[in-house]
């Protein structure tokens, strides 16, 4: 199972709906990646696959400075999970990978 590739990502979060872009890219033996929207660039931390499920961390200042974590299960070209903020409600995760 790859996560490697550009995906699509839409977060229903309590101050509304969120749609950052995730990149995913393998270098060497390790899963990196870098999270764009609302008007910055952040790196991922700790990305980790366990079969079709992906887990990574990543801090944004928009529009709340907060320490996210994500966990998603992959399936082909989509990705459903959740991305929780410290003790705050999860909020749900879907996303689509881009073509190519």
């Amino acid at each position: 199972m790859s996560v490697e590739g550009t995906w699509d990502l839409s977060i229903a979060t309590p101050l509304g709906r969120i749609r950052p872009v995730v990149d995913f890219r393998r270098e060497g033996d390790a899963l990196t990646g870098t999270a764009h929207g609302v008007g910055e660039e952040v790196p991922l931390v700790d990305v980790a696959v366990e079969g079709h499920r992906v887990t990574w961390r990543q801090a944004v200042t928009e529009p709340l400075r907060l320490n996210l974590a994500f966990e998603v299960r992959v399936d082909g070209d989509t990705l459903e999970g959740t991305s929780r903020a410290g003790r705050l409600p999860a909020s749900r995760v879907t996303g689509t990978r881009r073509p190519g």
